[in-house]
């Protein structure tokens, strides 16, 4: 079954980046890191957020957006930006939600993506909050988008035991 991934665009933060890592290895999310990250990722943050999950972790990095940009089109992967900049739920209809063959993309915690980045998308998601609040932490954007591709894809989820 095709599952949606998740991307990154050249993150600043290690412990976000960390945090995501071991998200996706728990849920069973692929992970891609568009560079240049602003950091080492041997970083000690990175590896201190990650814990031993980073090991687990489907990762895939890309040395740059152009390289990114060919893997997605040669895999045929729809662009998915979630950003500030749209008024539409990431949770919405089935013709605006995420689907089993795209790239949900998050921008950078300094500097979201550059207009050509943004230009690129196939659509443009965001994450409703209240009035007059500008963003939230990436690591927890991740998250909350992480958890509706699960509840919609049921991605490697196991129910708690009883």
């Amino acid at each position: 079954m095709t599952k949606p991934l998740i991307a990154l665009y050249q993150p600043d933060i290690p412990g976000n980046t960390g945090s995501i890592l071991r998200l996706g290895a728990c849920l069973g999310l692929g992970i891609h890191i568009i560079g240049p990250a602003g950091f080492d990722m041997t970083d000690r943050a990175l590896k201190r957020a990650g814990m031993d999950y980073i090991e687990m972790a489907t990762l895939t990095r890309h040395d740059g957006w152009e390289e990114f940009e060919a893997w997605r089109q040669a895999e045929a992967r729809r662009l998915v930006l979630m950003t500030t900049q749209s008024a539409t739920p990431y949770a919405g209809t089935d013709g605006e939600a995420i689907a089993a063959r795209d790239v949900v993309l998050f921008g950078r915690e300094s500097a979201g993506v550059p207009p050509k980045v943004h230009d690129a998308a196939d659509a443009r998601l965001t994450i409703p909050m209240v009035e007059g609040r500008r963003s939230l932490n990436l690591a927890m954007s991740v998250a909350i988008v992480a958890g509706e591709i699960t509840r919609r894809f049921g991605l490697n989820a196991v129910p708690p035991h009883a």
